[in-house]
């Protein structure tokens, strides 16, 4: 398998339908920093290590919009660095999640290919997997010179 070109997928951008809701959710939620807000309908986050941008869908498309009955991408994921974390990751957040609109999907178990792991949405549906896995958690994600 030859070496990919790219860096990795550091980059996710999502639909919502309520941004300052959704912003709320992943800035205390997961922290993320605001890095760049061009407008009032569209804000970028960075963890250190990647990117999330949070469109607003217009208020002409938001007026028929209808939600899907399913959702087309499965999940996204944050990686943690041990199951205990995982552990201490769902203590601290579950109890807020629904506060800020989302809700937990699955509480953490353990996987059959050694994964450990909780799943949660945010205001939007979208599924969120905070994921300890032996193979990728022990990488480094650092910025590159």
């Amino acid at each position: 398998m030859a070496t990919p070109l790219h860096r990795g997928l550091r980059h996710l951008a999502l639909r919502v339908t309520n941004l300052p809701r959704s912003r709320r959710f992943y800035e205390q939620l997961l922290g993320m920093q605001m890095i760049w807000e061009p407008d009032s309908d569209n804000v970028y986050f960075s963890s250190g290590i990647d990117n999330l941008a949070l469109h607003q869908i217009s208020k002409d498309e938001l007026a028929a919009y209808q939600p899907p009955k399913a959702q087309l991408l499965d999940h996204v994921g944050v990686i943690l660095d041990s199951p205990q974390t995982v552990d201490q990751m769902y203590g601290d957040l579950a109890p807020r999640i629904e506060q800020l609109g989302g809700k937990v999907v699955k509480p953490p178990k353990q996987h059959r290919d050694g994964s450990y792991s909780f799943y949660f949405s945010d205001p939007d549906g979208n599924v969120i997997q905070a994921l300890y896995d032996p193979a990728i958690s022990k990488l480094r994600f650092g910025a590159e010179t």
